[in-house]
């Protein structure tokens, strides 16, 4: 068989792979390492200081869950440059409001 075709049905099916991964609500630790493009080292720091939510049914294997891997994702987040103008714009028209 020609080696570009094998190479090709190795890319499908690592991307098959990789969209049942993403399709599931509970990842386990390596699955949530390429979820959240982090070292498997990072990680484990993570869930040992408690900084990343995690479930441990057993008391060894750490599970994740996908809805809140995404809300960890998105905290702390920085406002645009527009946003602080506007935000600065309408605390001076506030502050500019009240010494009337």
């Amino acid at each position: 068989m020609d080696t570009n075709i094998i190479e090709k049905l190795d890319r499908i099916e690592k991307l098959l792979l990789e969209q049942q991964t993403m399709q599931k609500q509970v990842l386990n630790f390596n699955e949530t390492c390429k979820y959240l493009e982090l070292s498997q080292s990072h990680l484990y720091k993570l869930t040992s200081t408690g900084t990343i939510p995690h479930y441990k049914p057993n008391g060894k294997k750490i599970y994740f869950q996908r809805e809140e891997l995404d809300h960890w994702l998105l905290r702390n987040r920085m406002n645009s440059r527009d946003e602080i103008e506007q935000q600065a714009a309408d605390y001076l028209i506030k502050k500019g409001a009240v010494k009337l």
